[in-house]
């Protein structure tokens, strides 16, 4: 199996707050691979040091064979990283086909245009022309989701994409991530649902305080409960652990 993405040892700042301490992450073209830690763990700084928008001081982000340490935001989104932020990012003042628009990468098209991202996400199909405003924080997460598959990229990152939704979204938003899997998408992301992360991945990294502090295939996340325990308050039962 090819590796599509290797982080290599890297350090990463954010001015003179050390965030990250030596972080090594691999990622198998087709697989999905989840980055779990509790809040502040570091995960969306990894996540943003892959795609330069918190570029790392030392080591190494290699992407599809190449080093992409200390290239700009939009080289490597044309690379093939999409990432999606927690925020989502969208943009209001525009409608729901607008922002998809904006998201087609024009000088390399694919199998993802808004046609097929639709039908990925058929709620969108009845909105195309509502102000995204207008539309729920589920149908935002799908917009924002639907728009980085205008990219036609080799790998999607997806930053804690159930956070805050409802039960039925998150059961609905979940079945379509898995369907982007399936259809050969790699991803990376990170997630509070740690049900979810067992379901879709293959692998497991779990980070704490800037350090990556266990890797492993799913089977053995699972079977781990010492590591859930100790670094996401994971009870027996599989719920976290509020902090009190």
């Amino acid at each position: 199996m090819k590796r599509l993405l290797s982080v290599q040892g890297i350090d990463t700042y954010y001015g003179s707050s050390h965030i990250l301490f030596g972080v090594s992450i691999d990622v198998e073209e087709g697989k999905a691979v989840a980055l779990l830690g509790r809040n502040g763990a570091g995960k969306t700084t990894t996540l943003r040091s892959i795609v330069g928008l918190t570029q790392p001081k030392e080591g190494k982000i290699i992407f599809d064979g190449q080093d992409i340490t200390v290239w700009d935001t939009h080289r490597i989104v044309q690379m093939g990283i999409a990432y999606v932020p927690e925020d989502r990012q969208i943009f209001s003042a525009l409608t729901v086909y607008e922002n998809l628009d904006l998201g087609i990468n024009r000088k390399h098209p694919g199998r993802f245009d808004i046609k097929t991202a639709s039908e990925i996400f058929p709620v969108l199909k009845t909105m195309l022309d509502r102000p995204a405003t207008m539309i729920s924080g589920g149908e935002q997460q799908m917009l924002s989701i639907a728009r980085s598959l205008m990219m036609n990229p080799k790998l999607l990152l997806l930053d804690e994409p159930l956070e805050g939704l409802s039960p039925i979204v998150v059961k609905e938003l979940g079945n379509k991530i898995k369907e982007l899997k399936k259809q050969g998408i790699t991803i990376l992301l990170t997630e509070q649902n740690i049900r979810f992360a067992m379901d879709l991945c293959d692998k497991v990294y779990v980070i704490d305080k800037g350090t990556v502090k266990y890797q492993g295939s799913i089977e053995e996340f699972r079977a781990d409960k010492e590591i859930q325990e100790r670094y996401l308050h994971v009870s027996g039962s599989g719920r976290k652990v509020r902090n009190v």
